[in-house]
């Protein structure tokens, strides 16, 4: 009875290491889950983001994978976050912004400037059928490549480049997001956004706003304008 005892006590005490060695990453899981739940419905969903796919994807897009870990807690405040290199991962409302401003459809093909954490790239590959990100601070680029792939997302595609030049081999785009302010909208991106396409970029030095352009035929035309501030777009010396 002795031995059974005692074997019993052991076999309960490595159950309870091993429920102990799960736990806590269950337990942040769950956190995690709460916040973005929260965030979706407090910093997105109770402004003007309407659009069913965007809450849905922001709801979903683990966005503390992206960021490092000292950040992690507060990964889904309502603020931009360092993510080391002078960058910064934009806040949940300005990400949900854009995404819906571009009016992404799952069959388009869209050129992201500014990959910075990946996370921008990964919201957008749950809702479009390709990706193409540039990103010109190299460790930053290797590592939301790893993130994205480590998280499945074989639809999202990262250079490590000059967002001047675009992906040219790769237009036209349907859609182009740019998420560093450059003092004006570069050329090369207006020639490789399809005509009839839709672009978002933070435009100005000191004061910056977010402009949304559609192309024609004949030039662009802007759709919305809002007061933002963004990291600088820099080109590669």
């Amino acid at each position: 009875m002795a031995a059974w005892g005692s074997t019993w006590a052991f076999v309960a005490a490595l159950a309870a290491l091993a429920c102990a060695g799960r736990e806590p990453s269950a337990m942040q899981d769950v956190a995690h889950d709460q916040q973005r739940t929260r965030m979706v419905q407090e910093q997105l969903r109770a402004r003007d983001i309407t659009d069913p796919r965007v809450l849905d994807v922001m709801g979903r897009v683990p966005r503390h994978l992206f960021i490092p870990e000292d950040q992690r807690a507060h990964a889904y405040g309502d603020h931009p976050l360092p993510i080391g290199y002078g960058q910064t991962i934009s806040q949940p409302y300005i990400v949900a912004f854009m995404t819906q401003a571009l009016k992404v459809s799952p069959g388009h093909k869209v050129l992201e400037i500014g990959t910075g954490s990946g996370y921008q790239a990964a919201v957008l590959a749950e809702l479009v059928r390709e990706v193409y990100t540039i990103e010109i601070v190299e460790p930053l680029g290797e590592s939301a490549r790893r993130t994205l792939e480590s998280l499945g997302y074989r639809n999202a595609h990262v250079r490590t480049g000059d967002g001047y030049e675009g992906w040219p081999e790769e237009a036209p785009f349907d859609r182009v997001m740019v998420t560093a302010a450059p003092d004006d909208v570069p050329p090369a991106l207006v020639d490789q956004l399809a005509v009839g396409g839709l672009m978002a970029i933070p435009v100005g030095a000191v004061f910056q706003e977010l402009r949304i352009l559609r192309k024609t035929p004949t030039g662009l035309e802007t759709l919305d304008a809002i007061p933002v501030r963004f990291v600088p777009m820099v080109k590669r010396k």
